[in-house]
């Protein structure tokens, strides 16, 4: 690559300054500039985690890394082989900031502050030289082809300016708006059809609204007549339901939610450990050892108390009822409220604010190695403008880092 070279980025966030950072390492000559629409850099880095940034996650086996996207998995595989957990984990390390793992494997710094991160790929950013322009946007990108056949770029900013480059890499992140994508689409690349993924469920005649708050460490949560299920910590929210069972199974079931137009029967298992038949037998053998305890003073399985109070009421046990008097009726309904409690959700609310979309560019029509496009050379990808998506721990910021190291190794390599 010759010095004259010119690289422009567009976004900037965790993808496009990685991919920024790491083109301009491999490539000292090349002129490297990043553009950003908005006003601010990193801003789902900062807000991240709490403002804690959730870098990555513990997990440092591909095959296994890569089964925590619904969307991406089979091209991501080979990609963490060259930059996964551990890669990302020894780059900040080398630039003094060092990560932790807490107990679900989410990795954090040990700062407990996602400035750490930011500031780290800002200095990065000034170190290699690249220049930052924020409040400007890209609206066309037009390939002009000289002589020599070499595409080149031409960008048509929203500033009114138009620019030339010779390699762009696109980071501009999910759009929720399928026309937000048209512009790539005029390139002559296929879109897949962008739907919200990673949202918590609303759920307006919830039987457990009063009890807001309350959580359970492992519950699953499976969608009436379909193979979707998630087990993992669940919230009890006073709009429905949260946590990381339904914000995964959300990401899971991101299209056939959309197709329900978010409106469908979710079943709740308390206490995924136990088969109806083990269950059963379990209450029976409580009943004969502490038949003068009162049912729903005393939970069981570790249940909250409120919660276990709450199902006991649903299953119709008069307050005071001692388990020798348990009616079979109401510990039919207790099992059912323990295994397959139903749930009726009516819509979705976004998580937080870390919004994040299934759909984008094909990945057929992405070279994986070098995110380069398989349809326009000289135009890369990387993040999440992508048909890529995790569930929350951190690896959506994995998938960042790996395609953007990816991409921005891949346009140091290509020929000028």
């Amino acid at each position: 690559m010759s010095r004259q070279q010119k690289i422009v980025v567009i976004g900037g966030g965790a993808a496009g300054f990685f991919g920024a950072i790491t083109c301009a390492a491999h490539t000292p000559g090349a002129t490297v500039l990043l553009l950003e629409k908005s006003g601010k850099l990193l801003s789902k880095v900062r807000v991240s985690g709490g403002g804690r940034c959730n870098v990555t996650h513990h997990c440092f086996v591909p095959s296994v890394l890569s089964q925590h996207y619904p969307r991406g998995a089979k091209q991501l595989k080979d990609a963490f082989k060259v930059f996964g957990a551990q890669e990302t984990i020894d780059w900040f390390a080398e630039r003094g900031v060092a990560l932790k793992t807490e107990a679900d494997g989410r990795m954090f710094p040990v700062t407990d502050n996602s400035e750490t991160i930011v500031d780290c790929l800002l200095q990065e950013a000034k170190r290699e030289g690249i220049e930052i322009r924020t409040g400007t946007g890209v609206e066309k990108i037009t390939v002009e082809a000289p002589p020599s056949h070499t595409p080149s770029f031409r960008l048509q900013l929203s500033t009114g300016e138009s620019i030339r480059a010779d390699k762009v890499l696109v980071c501009t992140g999910g759009n929720p708006k399928s026309a937000g994508y048209d512009w790539l689409r005029a390139l002559g690349h296929d879109i897949l059809e962008p739907v919200p993924s990673l949202f918590t469920f609303n759920v307006p005649g919830s039987p457990l609204k009063e009890l807001q708050g309350v959580a359970v460490p492992r519950a699953k949560v499976r969608v009436a007549s379909q193979k979707l299920e998630y087990e993992g910590p669940l919230l009890i929210t006073h709009w429905g339901y949260s946590g990381p069972a339904v914000l995964k199974l959300s990401a899971w079931g991101a299209r056939y939610f959309q197709q329900q137009q978010y409106t469908f029967t979710a079943l709740i298992n308390w206490i995924p450990d136990f088969t109806e038949e083990s269950l059963r037998a379990h209450l029976q053998q409580y009943r004969l050892d502490h038949p003068k305890k009162v049912v729903g003073t005393n939970p069981l399985f570790g249940l909250p108390q409120r919660l276990w109070k709450a199902l006991t009421n649903l299953a119709e046990a008069p307050p005071e009822t001692r388990w020798a008097e348990m009616p079979g009726k109401s510990t039919n309904k207790l099992v059912e409220a323990l295994l397959r409690l139903p749930v009726e959700v009516k819509g979705k609310t976004t998580f937080k604010e870390e919004f994040v979309t299934c759909g984008g560019v094909a990945l057929s029509q992405v070279n994986m190695k070098t995110m380069e496009s398989r349809v326009q050379p000289g135009l890369y990808f990387a993040g999440e403008v992508l048909d890529i998506d995790g569930i929350t721990g951190g690896f959506n910021f994995q998938a960042a880092w790996t395609t953007g190291y990816l991409a921005g190794r891949g346009m140091a390599s290509a020929p000028s």
